[in-house]
């Protein structure tokens, strides 16, 4: 993650969850990994996204849970608003809200 272009994925370089960035390299992990995805999407500026960085994405149970069960993708969504509005559209329609960070869990 510290080589990425995005400053918000940069941000979360640190973080004890083994974060990858969308594309296929983590498609393809978690289909050989037989594993569900958890899809985290924020932005660099975003005050909650930085508070779920500090009150989970930094708590190292909660991380090696990820860890273990899911291949944990983190998305910018001002990088990658086609992405974003995707599941903010499936977020809003299951929950009746939405809003960052925003967090979904995926099979394929």
């Amino acid at each position: 993650m510290s080589e990425e272009d995005s400053p918000y994925l940069r941000q979360h370089a640190h973080n004890p969850v083994n974060w990858l960035p969308w594309g296929e390299d983590a498609f393809s992990r978690a289909s050989e990994e037989d594993k569900p995805i958890f899809l985290s999407i924020g932005y660099s500026t975003c005050h909650w996204c930085h508070v779920m960085e500090r009150e989970t994405f930094d708590n190292l149970e909660i991380a090696a849970f990820l860890n273990k069960h899911f291949v944990s993708i983190k998305l910018d969504r001002e990088q990658r608003p086609d992405i974003d509005e995707i599941y903010m559209i499936g977020t809003q329609l299951m929950s009746g809200q939405g809003g960052w960070p925003m967090s979904n869990f995926l099979t394929f």
